[in-house]
Parts: C-alpha cells; sequence; structure tokens
C-alpha cells in the first residue's frame, strides 16, 4: 500500500487529506478502525519515542500522545502499591511489564491523557489490552498484537477503535520534508543517539548523577525530542511525571511542567488517596475531582451541597501547608530541558519540585548564574551541547 486515504486533516474542512509514500510502500497496517490526520501524526511519533527509550533502557516502553506531543512517557518497572492505586489498576493483579509501562505512561497526567493515542514498543499481549479497554482513547500503534489482546482492541468504541501495525524494521528516508503555505521545508531527520555519553559533562559543584538518574535523564531527552518545542520534562523512577510542552517562554515550560509533576506526587498523599469517592463515580470523573481538590480551587467540590455528588462523607481540605510540607519530601527527580536555561529562575522553580539532577545544552550567557543557583540547592546539572527543538 503507497497511501491511505483519510476522511480529513487536522480539521473537517481540511480536505481531501492521505498519507502516502514517495518512494516504497506504507510500512504499516491498519488492522482495526479508521485512523484519521492527527491519529497519524501521534502514532508516528509516538512510535519513534517508544522505540528509542526501549533501545536506550532495554525496557518495554509506552507513550500516552495528545495533539502531537506525550502526556507521558515511561518503561516498563514494577509498580508499587501506591502507583497502582492513582493509576486505577490496584484491581487488575500482576501486570506485565508493558502494561505497566503504559499504566505509568497513562497515569504520569491522566487529565491530559484523556482520549490519548497510545504507543508500545513490544508487542500489545492481552494484559495492556486489557488495561487499554478500561481507558478513554482514539487508538494504538505497535509492532504486533497477540491475537486475543487485537480482539479485545477491536471491541472497543463500538468496533471502531484505530488499531495500526507498524513494521518495527521500517528505516525512514534521512531527510525529511514537509510543505507550509505552498513552501517545502527539507532538513536531514534528527538522528541524535541519547546515551550516557550526552551527560558527561557536569558543570557544577555537585558531579554526581547516580546510574538510574542518567537512565531518567536518558527518558526525559527522548521524550523531550518528540514534544512540541519549547519544552521541559520531569522524570523520576523511569517515568516522565510532568511535561511542559508548546510554551513560547522557558520559564512557562518549567512551571508547567513542575506543576504536573507536583500533583502527580499529591496524588500520593494520603487524603488524596483514601478520598470516600461513590462507587458510582467512574475514573475518570475522580481524575477531574481529584485535580479539583488538590488546587485552590477546592471549594469546587467540597462546597455544602456539591461534594454529596462525589463523596459518602465530606473530606477534608488538603491545605496549602500541607501539599508544601508533602512536596518537599520528593526528591531525586530528573529534569529535561530542549533548550538552555537563560535565567536561574528555571532551577529555583525545578527546585521546589525535588529536581536533583539536570540536563541542558548550556550555552546561555547567563550560565553563570544557572550553575550558581544549581550549586545553591547542591543539584548535579551537566551541559550536553545538544538542542531538541521538535515542531
Amino acid at each position: 500500500m503507497k497511501e491511505l486515504e483519510l476522511k480529513y486533516g487536522c480539521n473537517p474542512n481540511q480536505k481531501p487529506s492521505k498519507i502516502y509514500m514517495k518512494d516504497g510502500e506504507l510500512p504499516i497496517e491498519v488492522l482495526n478502525g479508521k485512523p484519521g490526520y492527527i491519529n497519524f501524526l501521534d502514532a508516528f511519533n509516538g512510535w519513534q519515542l517508544v522505540k528509542e527509550l526501549k533501545k536506550a533502557t532495554g525496557l518495554p516502553a509506552a507513550a500516552s500522545f495528545k495533539h502531537v506531543s506525550p502526556a507521558g512517557a515511561a518503561v516498563g518497572l514494577p509498580l508499587n502499591d501506591v502507583e497502582r492505586k492513582i493509576y486505577w489498576v490496584d484491581d487488575m493483579g500482576d501486570l506485565s511489564p508493558l502494561a505497566s509501562a503504559y499504566a505509568r505512561a497513562r497515569g504520569a497526567d491522566r487529565m491530559s491523557s484523556f482520549g490519548d493515542f497510545i504507543s508500545l514498543s513490544d508487542v500489545c499481549d492481552v494484559d495492556t489490552a486489557k488495561l487499554i479497554k478500561r481507558e478513554v482513547s482514539d487508538g494504538i500503534i505497535a509492532p504486533g498484537y497477540e491475537p486475543e489482546a487485537l480482539e479485545i482492541l477491536k471491541a472497543k468504541k463500538k468496533g471502531n477503535y484505530a488499531v495500526i501495525q507498524i513494521d518495527p524494521a521500517y528505516v525512514p528516508n534521512p531527510v525529511e520534508t514537509k510543505d507550509v503555505y505552498g513552501i517545502t521545508f527539507e532538513q536531514g531527520r534528527n538522528e541524535l543517539v541519547i546515551d550516557d555519553a550526552l551527560f558527561a559533562n557536569v558543570v557544577t559543584e555537585n558531579k554526581e548523577i547516580p546510574e538510574q538518574a542518567k537512565t531518567d535523564l536518558a527518558i526525559a531527552m527522548i521524550t523531550l525530542k518528540y514534544t512540541q518545542s519549547n519544552s521541559v520534562c520531569y522524570v523520576k523512577g523511569g517515568q516522565a511525571i510532568g511535561i511542559g510542552a508548546g510554551q513560547q517562554s522557558r520559564i512557562h515550560c518549567t512551571r508547567l511542567a513542575g506543576n504536573k509533576a507536583d500533583n502527580w506526587f499529591l496524588r500520593q498523599n494520603p487524603k488524596v488517596l483514601n478520598l470516600p469517592f461513590k462507587e458510582k463515580i467512574g475514573r475518570a470523573d475522580r481524575d477531574n475531582t481529584i485535580d479539583v481538590y488538590m488546587s485552590d480551587d477546592y471549594m469546587d467540590v467540597l462546597a455544602d451541597g456539591t461534594w454529596e455528588n462525589f463523596f459518602t462523607e465530606k473530606p477534608e481540605v488538603l491545605t496549602r501547608e500541607e501539599k508544601r510540607a508533602w512536596l518537599d519530601q520528593m526528591t531525586d527527580v530528573a529534569l529535561g530541558s530542549d533548550a538552555f536555561f537563560p535565567f536561574g529562575d528555571n532551577v529555583e522553580r525545578a527546585h521546589r519540585s525535588g529536581v536533583s539532577y539536570i540536563a541542558q545544552p548550556g550555552g546561555s550567557i547567563r550560565d553563570d548564574n544557572v550553575i550558581e543557583t544549581c550549586n545553591k540547592y547542591n543539584i548535579a546539572m551537566c551541559f550536553t551541547g545538544i538542542r531538541l527543538f521538535h515542531h
């Protein structure tokens, strides 16, 4: 198959629409449903991300994409009891490594992952399909599917769930093009290999970056490689916990991603873990309610006459002081940035979310100020010398 006609482009008024190969055949097969233009953008970016994560770590990897940026990305490490609870999988028994990877990718920012497009590095197994079955998602791309897993996925969305199989041996042309306003842009593909060598130039007083932190920094940088710029990514324990994508200002990236990382950790606070939800409240509504409960607008779900819609009894407020005390316990977070930090305020914000390790290109005229701010908090920072813009 050299080309595939699509219903429309980014929007319904953008017709005609298709994907096609100038040379050779498409490296994909649509096994179910009718993926759209944005679905394929998510699928192909997500596939590259998880393929690189698998190569860098040796572990199965998953990504949850929305609007051509990852809402979450993770590798398949076992879930602890708290993670199983905050990702709503504590009723599913032991999960396969691939299913664990997706639970973690989806769970990083469940609000943003709602209606996601999923990318898997490995053949989709039954555990992963059962997990996907219960989530609101638009589709999936993977190098293959176990027969039972494929049947589970085909039943989603009344039989319309998009299932794409990609040839894992496919190698794209080293030169890529795209048209904007009738003008063709051409560039070499970003073939940068992200490994430990990228983190060798440690410029701070603290030179210690342990192996787990290097793995987390690699996950951050690979995630940024496929995130709309400007972007910053916080990673802990093999999963992205906060991604700030597409911001014009570096500090806004750092704040956005940091706020998401904070919410990920606040979900583990006992007051949040033990919210007395009514049984009829589904996962998506619980996610929305938790998000409001943790925010400064908590009275939107705790006011008399309102809390009764969600809870069996009125929860106590999670105060600002309690939130700050809880967040002060978060440590060993790794942060990657797709371009240099122009000011030390980015480090100040990162520190408040438990960042202990930073990878960024360096090259700002204020590098000294950024290094000094890292030294103030004993943060180990390396200069990669590499920018990772993605548009």
